[in-house]
């Protein structure tokens, strides 16, 4: 064969080959821009929790995220952003790429009451964020210390009654939960309670225990533990009708009729999130929830497991701010 035939069969070869490759291209492309979501999650995926660590949402989250990792195969790592009332965290998460590697454990404070209460929040509740799951509600549980004179509701209400300014309470930050059910409570009460803002209720349990403080209105997570190994005493909880978690205890409501004040927890992703992560992520935390393990965990820490759509997980919020923004107004509560 001489060199000119040669040369003619090398560059057929190499044209058909190209032919193949650039036909290929198009696949290869659909499965490299396939990959992230089918091979999600490549990488640990990090949860920020908006409060600081051993309160409320941190104990949910470290619960819920050890079997999250194991439903969705990777690890998932609690990051705390404290601060702000959960601002800093919730603004950290709404700011994070939508690709499914950053959730955020959000809470009432967080995207029910923040946003009523301080529109200068650094982020929109309602459109920066992708609704994922509703994750548990929990009571609120009052509580005092052992050396209150008070040992009942009624009692309590009749020192503070009686003691005006006086006495004093502990929140997690000026317009979370804690705050807005305390002041709440005073105007349904009749009482002027002054109010002492913490970073978190975790921080403020070593002075509620010491007697500096008169009341808490914690979440029922972190609270009961303490009633439980006898360092403070429980005096009602916050839901409509009693709860099962302490069927013993009073309802707030018995004495003032209709009030209530329950903490949600729910995780939500960055704005953005495709609807396929925001699936593979729901159905990862409804598996988790419904694990045995996860439901008596919960049950320890006084929480009941929830699940659900994103959507009905976006309605819930939706009209829990609308009863938060309603007492709000009405009652002129400012974070100043």
């Amino acid at each position: 064969m001489h060199n000119g035939e040669m040369k003619r069969r090398h560059i057929f070869f190499l044209t058909v080959a190209g032919v193949a490759v650039a036909a290929a291209l198009p696949a290869a492309a659909q499965t490299s821009a396939a990959a992230p979501g089918a091979a999600y999650p490549a990488r640990p995926i990090r949860m920020i929790v908006p409060f600081p660590a051993g309160g409320a949402t941190d104990i949910l989250a470290r619960a819920l995220s050890q079997k999250l990792g194991e439903k969705i195969g990777q690890t998932v790592v609690v990051d705390n952003r404290p601060g702000a009332g959960g601002t800093i965290g919730a603004d950290a998460a709404s700011k994070a790429t939508p690709d499914g590697y950053t959730l955020l454990l959000a809470t009432s404070s967080t995207h029910s009451i923040g946003p009523a209460i301080n529109p200068k929040i650094p982020y929109n509740a309602e459109t920066d964020f992708t609704p994922i799951a509703y994750v548990a509600s929990s009571p609120n549980v009052v509580l005092v210390p052992n050396s209150s004179p008070a040992r009942t509701m009624q009692e309590f209400i009749a020192h503070a009654r009686k003691n005006p300014g006086r006495l004093n309470y502990a929140s997690s930050g000026n317009g979370t939960i804690v705050h807005l059910t305390t002041e709440y409570f005073k105007a349904q009460s009749g009482t002027f309670i002054l109010h002492i803002p913490y970073r978190g209720t975790a921080l403020a349990m070593p002075d509620l225990i010491s007697g500096k403080l008169d009341v808490l209105f914690d979440s029922f997570v972190t609270g009961m533990p303490h009633v439980k190994d006898g360092k403070l005493r429980a005096l009602a909880v916050t839901t409509l009708k009693r709860t099962a978690l302490a069927p013993d205890l009073p309802t707030v409501s018995e004495i003032l009729p209709g009030f209530e004040s329950v903490t949600w927890f729910g995780v939500y992703g960055p704005k953005g999130l495709n609807a396929e992560l925001t699936a593979r992520v729901n159905q990862a935390v409804n598996a988790a929830l419904a694990d045995p393990d996860v439901k008596e965990r919960f049950a320890r820490l006084g929480a009941e497991p929830t699940g659900g759509t994103p959507q009905a997980f976006a309605a819930m919020v939706k009209t829990d701010h609308t009863k938060w923004k309603k007492i709000i107004s009405e009652r002129k509560i400012t974070t100043d």
